[in-house]
């Protein structure tokens, strides 16, 4: 039975103009724990909202949430929204989300926001609260005097170790992270990919990796699943995916990664994602699609 198996997922939005389906029957599984697995797609594939619908962090105008969560035999779907938030979220299933440098209380000391969640849910007290708080920051390879310090005295690189400390904080047994290094340059992205590939290697990390960078996911993740117009269109090993794409919709995305020892220009994509209240009805892709044919509608 795989670690987490998600089956026939769905989250729509409701909306004046129709349902906006930003997460349509999607399944995918991560097979053990301590393996990652990524999510990717361009801007307007579902991919954020696929992890809010994991995570069950949803905004009051759902029109549709149905499907399976089922995370080692037990599905999640069928808690009610009190014994999910106490016994799951952040616990079993923690998520470092999208602007997650933002996400830090510029009043507040970096290590009372690490150890806030555990206080407030009365596992541990303040004393060990610390303690774990101070491994964490070692873990993540910061120092224990970040502790003291406010978020504005740390770089763009450093916050965003906050924040994966500050998800680990519990010792969940998945970790989603969204977008990662989407704010971070160059080289600051690099120390965190190291980091998170150190993760995985020395603590058995189980992650789930969203990015729309496909280059990236290879870098990391041993599975990837390509998503577009909230559909799930392609998954495998991420060699096989890189090398041996299905879909033209994943072909389209590895020709667009520029080829350091080539000559050859990155290939981008023409159009724009699907609109999600009135999706085509046959493959998504097809309006965009160079290989489209009657069929594809």
């Amino acid at each position: 039975m795989p670690f987490l198996d998600v089956r026939e997922l769905t989250l729509h939005y409701a909306t004046p103009k129709g349902p906006v389906r930003a997460v349509d029957r999607v399944s995918f599984a991560i097979e053990q724990t301590g393996e990652a697995v990524a999510v990717v797609g361009e801007s307007g594939s579902g991919k954020t909202s696929l992890a809010a619908a994991i995570m069950r962090l949803l905004p009051a105008n759902i029109a549709a949430y149905t499907g399976q969560v089922i995370l080692d035999g037990r599905d999640l779907m069928q808690l009610d929204k009190e014994a999910f938030r106490k016994s799951v979220r952040w616990r079993e299933i923690a998520m470092v989300p999208q602007g997650a440098l933002n996400t830090l209380n510029p009043v507040m000391r970096i290590g009372r926001q690490v150890i806030e969640r555990p206080l407030l849910e009365r596992l541990m007290t303040k004393e060990a609260a610390l303690a774990r708080a101070q491994s964490l920051l070692e873990m993540v390879g910061l120092p224990k005097e970040v502790l003291d310090r406010y978020p504005h005295e740390l770089s763009g690189g450093m916050k965003q170790r906050v924040a994966i400390a500050m998800a680990l904080v519990m010792s969940p047994k998945l970790l989603i992270l969204d977008e990662p290094t989407s704010a971070l340059d160059v080289s600051v992205q690099a120390q965190v990919m190291n980091l998170l590939k150190a993760l995985k290697r020395d603590q058995g990390l189980t992650m789930l990796f969203i990015t729309h960078d496909i280059a990236l996911a290879s870098d990391l993740c041993d599975r990837i699943v390509v998503a577009y117009g909230g559909e799930h269109v392609e998954s495998g090993p991420a060699d096989a995916v890189l090398l041996r794409p299905k879909h033209p919709y994943t072909e389209r995305l590895i020709a667009s990664i520029p080829k350091l020892k080539e000559a050859a220009q990155p290939e981008f994509l023409p159009g724009a994602p699907p609109d999600l209240i009135a999706p085509p009805s046959g493959c998504r892709f097809a309006p965009r699609c160079p290989r489209a044919f009657a069929a594809c509608a």
